[in-house]
C-alpha cells in the first residue's frame, strides 16, 4: 500500500508554480465530487470529495510535486469554504425558530462537544482526536472537523479518523432517524426538528429531511443552519484555548479569534441584513460549495486505508456513544416543536 500525499513540513508561503499543481488536482476532484452529487443527491458532495480524495492517495500514490497545493487546497481554500458558509446563514431565518428552540440548539453543540470529549477520555482516545470527533458531530460534520482542525494541536491522522467515523456514523444516522422518527409517530415538523438537531453532515440533513417529507426538510435544514451558526464561538473559545496554552503556530501565538472566523462572522451579518438578491446568495453557495469540496478532497488525500483498517475500537465506540448523544439531546426539540 502506497503512502498517501503529506502535506506535513510545508513552508507557510508557496509559490505558485509548486502550489499549481496539488491546487489544480484538488479543485478537479472538487469539481468531480460536484458532479457525482448532483448525479445521486442522496450523497453529499463533500462526503464524496473525501473518498475520491482517499481513492486518488491510495491508488496513484505519493507526488512530491503534489504535497504544496494539496496543502494550500486543505487549509486556505477550506478556511475560503467556511467563511463562506456564513453568507448562507439568514439570521431571520434562525431566530423564526423560536428562543427555546435555539436553547436546545446550543444544548446539542455545547453538550454533544462536552459529552464526546468526556467519553473519548475514558476511553482513552488522544485529546486532539476526541475534540475533532466531538465538533464534527455536534455541529456540522466534515467542514466542522477540518475548520477545529485549524485551531487545534492535531494531525493528519487525527483528522482521517474524525473524518471517516463523521462518513460512516453520519450516515447510519442519515438513515436510521427518519425511520425511528417514522415508527414513533413525531409529526413532520418535529421529525424534521430532530433530524435537524441530531445529525452530522448538512448533505446528510438535506436527505434524511428529504426521506420524512417537505415540511420536515424545511424544518430540518433551519435547525441545522443554526447549528452550523455555533461553529464562530465554537472555534473562538478552542483558539483562546490554544492561545492561552502557549502553543506556536510558525513561530507565533495563533490569533485570539481566527481572520476566517471574523470573516464568516461577517458575512452571516452582511447576508442577513442586505437585500441580497437571489442571484447573487447562489452564486456564492456555489463557490462555496466547490471550496469545501476542494478541501474535502485534499483532505482526503492524506487519509491512508491501511491506517483506517486499524482503528480502535475505543474510537469506532466514541463514534456510536456520541451519535447517540447528539440524538438524544436533540430529543427536546420534538416536545418543543410540538407544543407549538
Amino acid at each position: 500500500m502506497t503512502a498517501p500525499v503529506t502535506s506535513a513540513a510545508l513552508p507557510a508561503r508557496v509559490e505558485t508554480p509548486r502550489v499549481a499543481p496539488g491546487l489544480g488536482v484538488a479543485a478537479a476532484g472538487g469539481v468531480l465530487a460536484i458532479v457525482l452529487h448532483l448525479a445521486v443527491p442522496l450523497v453529499s458532495a463533500l462526503l464524496v470529495a473525501i473518498v475520491l480524495g482517499v481513492v486518488f492517495a491510495n491508488t496513484v500514490g505519493p507526488r512530491v510535486s503534489l504535497a504544496p497545493g494539496l496543502a494550500v487546497a486543505s487549509r486556505r481554500v477550506l478556511r475560503v469554504g467556511v467563511a463562506l458558509l456564513g453568507f448562507q446563514l439568514v439570521l431571520r431565518q434562525v431566530l423564526g425558530l423560536g428562543w427555546a428552540v435555539l436553547g436546545v440548539v446550543v444544548l446539542v453543540v455545547v453538550g454533544g462537544i462536552a459529552v464526546t470529549v468526556a467519553i473519548g477520555s475514558i476511553l482513552e482516545v488522544p485529546p486532539a482526536r476526541r475534540l475533532l470527533i466531538a465538533c464534527g458531530f455536534s455541529i456540522c460534520g466534515a467542514a466542522a472537523v477540518a475548520a477545529a482542525d485549524g485551531v487545534t494541536d492535531s494531525d493528519e491522522d487525527d483528522v482521517a479518523v474524525a473524518l471517516a467515523l463523521v462518513v460512516a456514523f453520519g450516515s447510519a444516522a442519515m438513515l436510521a432517524l427518519p425511520a425511528l422518527a417514522e415508527a414513533t409517530g413525531m409529526s413532520t415538523r418535529a421529525a424534521g426538528a430532530w433530524l435537524g438537531g441530531g445529525i452530522h453532515e448538512v448533505g446528510q440533513v438535506v436527505v434524511a429531511g428529504g426521506i420524512v417529507g417537505a415540511a420536515a426538510l424545511q424544518v430540518a435544514v433551519v435547525v441545522k443552519l443554526a447549528r452550523v451558526l455555533m461553529l464562530a464561538p465554537v472555534l473562538t473559545v478552542l483558539s483562546w484555548q490554544r492561545r492561552r496554552s502557549g502553543v506556536l503556530t510558525a513561530g507565533r501565538r495563533p490569533p485570539l479569534v481566527p481572520f476566517f472566523v471574523v470573516a464568516f462572522v461577517a458575512l452571516v451579518v452582511l447576508g442577513s441584513v442586505l437585500p441580497v438578491p437571489d442571484l447573487l446568495r447562489s452564486g456564492v453557495a456555489q463557490v462555496q460549495g466547490f471550496a469545501l469540496a476542494t478541501a474535502m478532497f485534499a483532505l482526503g488525500c492524506a487519509i491512508d486505508v491501511g491506517s483506517m483498517r486499524r482503528l480502535r475500537s475505543s474510537e469506532l465506540l466514541l463514534g456510536l456513544l456520541s451519535t447517540l448523544s447528539v440524538a438524544l439531546l436533540a430529543l427536546p426539540l420534538v416536545a418543543v416543536v410540538s407544543g407549538r
